[in-house]
Formats: structure tokens, sequence, C-alpha cells
């Protein structure tokens, strides 16, 4: 009999009243909240009761109808996320919706903090925008650069509940919020909707040290509830790892929740990497059972090939040639999504079963 008991023995992350306290304070060093010490003096004790007794979903109530347990208490937060991603599956499938694209510009700089100007990759999904809006077709712009320019932006790290267990990781997630560690805000709760609503989704993203951005890779991991997660908590009654586990091995499904999906992939740098970030994304889309719009539609180019930063716009600005190559692949994305919706887009092998699992 396989063991099934979760391993443990790593060091202990608790702290003290007097170190919670300590950081809690770090966040108010603004003059302004110098004469609120009474006042934060009293939400920190109210916070350190939170933490102390974990109260990770301090607002609740029972599952219902439609789960395997109506009866337990789930989370208000994760509901509403469900509930939005139901909705958004419910506009994917009608067929008299309009096709909708998901653009995503990956780089994390902005003219709005501390790099003082746009990203290239903004302004390649401009160009990509151009060309896929209009005629019956919706186009979302997801600026990953808000969570480095925008008040309140988060995303959180994957807490890999998935290599526990594939019946541990729910969809959508239910890690966050945490309240008790001060884990909220959290974009991803919006960001899953856009991402069930969509046809196609068009990926931009600079190469920043041999991968994508740090901002892209967050929300790669985030998304690992949507290829194989388990959409009822109630089975595992919350996290039980153990029951989670035990579970997995009666078997598991492995729901693709995002499959079908048409994408397309720019992938741009200066001087490495570009092709192994175009690869890594391209392959990441089809491990979720995303559909390629084609090879013109994973594009990986060099802008300014090792010249200095200081130029690269003008660099961008002269090179015409990339500039095509971009409105191609979100022509190409164009295409294959009104071909797909249609019935006409070939959907080879999509029907057979996997002989194995991940």
């Amino acid at each position: 009999m396989t063991d099934l008991e979760p391993r443990r023995g790593t060091p202990d992350p608790i702290l003290s009243e007097e170190e919670f306290r300590a950081r809690f304070f770090l966040q108010f060093q603004d003059q302004a909240f110098d004469a609120l010490k009474v006042e934060l003096d009293r939400i920190a004790a109210a916070a350190w009761d939170a933490y102390h007794q974990y109260r990770k979903s301090p607002r609740t109530r029972k599952a219902g109808p439609g789960f395997a347990d109506p009866d337990f208490a789930l989370a208000n937060d994760w509901l509403r996320a469900r509930e939005a991603i139901m909705e958004a599956q419910r506009r994917h499938d009608d067929p008299a919706s309009p096709s909708r694209i998901l653009l995503i510009c990956a780089s994390t700089r902005s003219e709005h903090t501390c790099p003082g100007e746009m990203s290239k990759s903004y302004r390649l999904a401009e160009l990509a925008h151009d060309v896929l809006a209009g005629d019956s077709m919706e186009v979302e712009v997801l600026e990953l650069s808000r969570l480095a320019s925008e008040y309140g932006r988060r995303i959180y790290p994957c807490k890999a509940c998935f290599s526990t267990s594939a019946a541990l990781c729910n969809w959508p997630c239910s890690c966050y919020p945490n309240y008790a560690l001060g884990q909220t805000q959290d974009w991803m709760n919006e960001i899953y909707p856009k991402w069930v609503e969509a046809h196609g989704i068009m990926i931009v993203t600079p190469v920043n040290w041999y991968y994508g951005s740090s901002s892209l890779k967050l929300m790669i991991d985030r998304l690992v509830c949507a290829d194989g997660g388990n959409p009822d908590p109630t089975r595992t009654h919350g996290k039980n790892a153990k029951r989670a586990k035990e579970i997995e091995m009666e078997g598991w499904d492995y729901p693709r929740h995002l499959a079908g999906r048409s994408f397309a992939v720019v992938a741009h740098g200066d001087a490495e990497g570009v092709e192994n970030v175009r690869r890594i994304l391209s392959d990441w889309l089809r491990s979720m059972e995303l559909v390629s719009a084609g090879p013109v539609a994973e594009l990986d180019r060099y802008i300014g090939y090792w010249k200095p930063y200081a130029t690269s716009h003008a660099d961008l600005d002269a090179d015409i040639a990339i500039q095509e190559e971009v409105r191609n692949a979100a022509r190409a994305l164009r295409e294959a999504v009104i071909a797909q919706r249609a019935g006409n887009y070939p959907a080879i092998g999509h029907d057979l079963k996997a002989p194995r699992e991940k």
C-alpha cells in the first residue's frame, strides 16, 4: 500500500506577537500615520488576533446544492469567484455571443512608475489590438505592469498544492485571500474569468533573464488550477492533504478547464533567450490543451539586437518587419477563433483519451 501520509518537517514560520507587530507597522511609515498611533495599535491588536487564531477565511457560508457536501462551509470569496467563472463559461459557450480575445501585455515596465517609460511589449500589444478589435470581436487587454504601478494590485505566488495532490488544488484557487496572513487583494479572482470567457489568448512578453517577466510567471503558476484543478473543495473538506491524496489515487480525471481555446505568442528581446521563451510559453499553453493558431502566431524576435537600451524604442520604430509580423500573429489568431467557432477548425486527436495523466 502506497504511503499517503503527508510528509512534514520544514521550519515553522509562525511569528511571535512582537515580530508580528514590528512587521505590521512597517507598512505605515508615512508621516500621515504618526497622529494615528492609538488607532493603529488597536488595528494591530485585531490583526494579531486574526493571525494568532488563523482565521484564513473569516466569512463563510454553506456550500449548498451542487457540491459533494452541501453543508460544508466555504469562503464567500471563493464562492463569488466560482460564480464569476461559471458566468464567464456561459458567455464563452453562447454561440450568439461575440468572439473574445484576451490580449496579455506581460511587461512589468511602464512610465507610471520607476522605469519612466512605456514598454515595447505594450506597443506591440497595441498593434495586435488594432488588428483584433472590431467586426463583432471583443478584445480585453490585461496589462500586467499594473502589478508594479497600481495600488492594491497583487498576484501571490502559487503554493504548489497540486504537487501534494491534484485534488487539493481548487478551481478557482482557494489559497487566497488569506486574511490571517494579510494576503489580500489578490488579482487572480478577476483574471480567471477573463481567461475562461476568451475564445483566444494572445501573450506579448519581453525576455527578462532568459524567461518572461516575473509578473507573467506569477500568473502562469496560479493558472495551474485551470488544468486539472478540483472544482469542489467539499470533496476534500477544504485543504485536507491526506484525503486529497486518497481521492487522486481513486482516480482523478484532470479536468481541462481552458481546453480548446486558440492562442498566439510573441516573445521579444535584445540579446538572448527569445526562442526559449516563445517555446516555453507555447508548450505551456499546449499542455493545457489550448490550440496554436499556427506557426505565424508563434513569434520570437530581437529588437535592437545588442544595441543600447536607451535607443530601443527608436529601434522598434525602425523595425517595420517585426511590427507587421506581430500584426500577422494577431491576424492568424483572429482567423483561428472565427474558424473554430464556426466549426471549421480541425481538432485532430482532441477526442482521444490520454493513456496517462500528469
